[in-house]
């Protein structure tokens, strides 16, 4: 086998590979998997919360959240155990619980759970008791020793009559522990998904109290993932003394807590789309935490912060500020967050990857394009074009050296004429042609290569972000990070069966339009050089695009409209550079060879 049949055996080998492996290890389900949009409701049923924070010095701990209800309830019924304040922005509804005082309901007005207009919004925060509780919480611990009585899950705050929480009211609540101090909450969210809440505390006793703030988000019960190995979904965080935490469920439930000293940075519960962070100042020392337990026939997860003690002079006051986050990862906003407030690494609660260098670059000239021509699916290919002309000098070397290879191939038959299985010899020969030509026999593998990197980019980019979460296209494409709906196993809808509902197989038969368009872009890339002498390589390049309509048909539609789009673009280029360097270009007479067999000659 001669070294340029060899490399591009090794490129193909390669770019299977890599697919493959990105195949596995993105874990995709069956079709009915990927076509139900995740939402924020966990599995299971909720009990009592582990203690949130961590141990300071003092061995303070912070509070136990309340504990739910023995018998399960709606989500109705729960909601209506506490008495309520209404939350009401251009993004969010919901409710804060004046017993307690937390935040545990909140809906995304903006996001529904499927691309039907009339399904129901996602709904992120629900309370204890519920079937999937999930909250947020914010309050005061007694330093180690006190016996002071502070505010808990089951304290009645007070709101003033008519209150409502709007980008333009803030909501006070106010509780009197009965023995000389009075806690004042004053909760703001601004019209998106950020809370800014600042507990006080008024000392009216004869003696100095030392509490310590904390906040936490919890959830009940271990919620339903995608279990993709390229996104992460649970706890997370950043913490100065540890960087960017991404810590599984299961992996959680193992060790049941792990602890991280911070100045500031933040901590949450993440899903693809949506995420629940409590943020402290960025100039506050805490004790970070990311802890999982028991609670009945479920697990409790949870994280949370506990700051230094506050020392609450007699007839003084002291006050502590936090955040919540919760709603929807849009990029603009989170990064947005991160200037404003100076939250550390604020950005990395989206999934960015390894490739973070290339994938958020990509993302933002991608966002940037969409503002102009307003479809997603048009910057994609517009993208597409641009990274076209990026690597143009690089494509074009590497396109014009394969042109002047096949134009060496006569000779290279005649050498192995001549030199028979003399292999050695061959291989110099081949070489010096090679040299006195300036041809780099391994120029062939760079186009592939290249697109590799923003293969993956792209793949992460419509996979993570939520603005690509329901983004159409044209025709039947309603949702550019879902597959394509339609299937040729029933004629494109023709046929009222679905083949995604096959045990096991069903996602191998979810073979649309757009992977089928992408299949025969890519045979007609195949088809552009002569076909191979070699029997084996020619049946790789033969059953190579059968194979990847196959790989890419569960993929994203937006990642599959790339390929195809890129394929195109890749056969026009090649032409004209074969083209211009003198080089036939074998596309027609290949097709023409595939479809019409030559007749054999009669025998005598």
């Amino acid at each position: 086998m001669t070294s340029e049949n060899r490399n591009m055996i090794v490129a193909i080998v390669l770019s299977m590979a890599v697919l493959i492996a990105w195949q596995y290890f993105s874990g995709i389900p069956q079709m009915e998997q990927q076509r139900q949009q995740q939402t924020t409701q966990p599995s299971g049923q909720g009990s009592t919360a582990p203690q949130p924070g961590a141990e300071p010095a003092s061995g303070t701990t912070a509070p136990a959240p309340g504990a739910i209800a023995a018998k399960p309830a709606t989500r109705e019924e729960a909601l209506a155990r506490s008495p309520r304040v209404i939350v009401d922005t251009p993004r969010v509804i919901g409710s804060v619980a004046l017993r307690g005082g937390r935040l545990d309901d909140l809906s995304l007005k903006n996001y529904r759970e499927t691309v039907q207009p009339d399904s129901p919004i996602i709904v992120l925060l629900s309370p204890s008791g519920a079937p999937n509780p999930f909250y947020a919480e914010f309050g005061w611990v007694p330093g180690a020793g006190a016996s002071v009585k502070v505010p808990d899950g089951d304290t009645l705050w007070t709101a003033p009559e008519g209150a409502r929480l709007t980008p333009q009211a803030p909501l006070v609540l106010t509780w009197d522990n009965g023995a000389g101090l009075l806690f004042r909450r004053t909760l703001t969210i601004d019209e998106n998904y950020m809370f800014h809440v600042a507990d006080e505390v008024e000392n009216t006793t004869g003696a100095p109290v030392a509490l310590h703030p904390y906040a936490l988000v919890s959830r009940h019960g271990t919620p339903h993932t995608l279990g993709y190995y390229i996104l992460h979904e649970g706890l997370i965080g950043v913490t100065s003394e540890g960087g960017l935490h991404e810590i599984k469920y299961k992996d959680i439930a193992e060790k049941k807590s792990v602890t991280f000293p911070s100045v500031g940075g933040w901590l949450g519960i993440t899903d693809k789309y949506w995420a629940a962070t409590v943020i402290p100042d960025s100039k506050e020392k805490v004790q970070a935490r990311f802890s999982a337990a028991q609670t009945g026939n479920d697990i409790t997860y949870q994280t949370d912060f506990l700051g230094d003690a506050v020392t609450v002079d007699a007839g003084a006051k002291a006050t502590t500020e936090g955040r919540l986050f919760a709603g929807a990862k849009v990029v603009q906003l989170v990064d947005g967050y991160q200037a404003s407030y100076n939250i550390d690494r604020f950005d990395l609660l989206i999934d960015w990857g390894w490739f973070y260098f290339i994938t958020k670059p990509l993302f933002l000239v991608i966002d940037w394009i969409y503002h102009w021509v307003g479809n997603f699916g048009v910057a994609i290919l517009i993208v597409t074009v641009l990274l076209k002309g990026i690597f143009f000098p690089l494509a074009n070397k590497s396109y014009a050296s394969m042109a002047k290879m096949k134009a060496v191939q006569p000779e290279i038959a005649a050498l192995k004429e001549r030199f028979g299985d003399d292999r050695v010899k061959l291989q110099q020969e081949m070489m010096e042609i090679y040299k006195k030509e300036k041809i780099n026999p391994i120029a062939g593998c760079l186009p592939i290569l290249i697109q590799i990197p923003v293969f993956f980019a792209l793949y992460k980019v419509l996979f993570v972000t939520i603005e690509m979460r329901h983004a159409p296209f044209f025709g039947w494409i309603r949702d550019l990070s879902a597959p394509d709906p339609t299937t040729i196993f029933n004629l494109f809808g023709i046929i009222p069966w679905d083949p995604g509902q096959v045990p096991v197989i069903g996602h191998f038969l979810m073979l649309g339009v757009w992977p089928i368009i992408m299949g025969c872009t890519m045979w007609a890339q195949m088809k552009l050089n002569p076909a191979p002498p070699d029997p084996t390589q020619k049946m790789i390049f033969d059953w190579m695009p059968l194979i990847f309509t196959f790989m890419l048909s569960s993929f994203a539609s937006g990642l599959v409209i790339y390929w195809a789009w890129n394929n195109t673009l890749s056969v026009i280029q090649q032409s004209i550079i074969m083209r211009r360097n003198g080089v036939k270009v074998e596309l027609w007479d290949n097709l023409r060879d595939t479809f019409i067999r030559k007749k054999k000659p009669k025998a005598g």
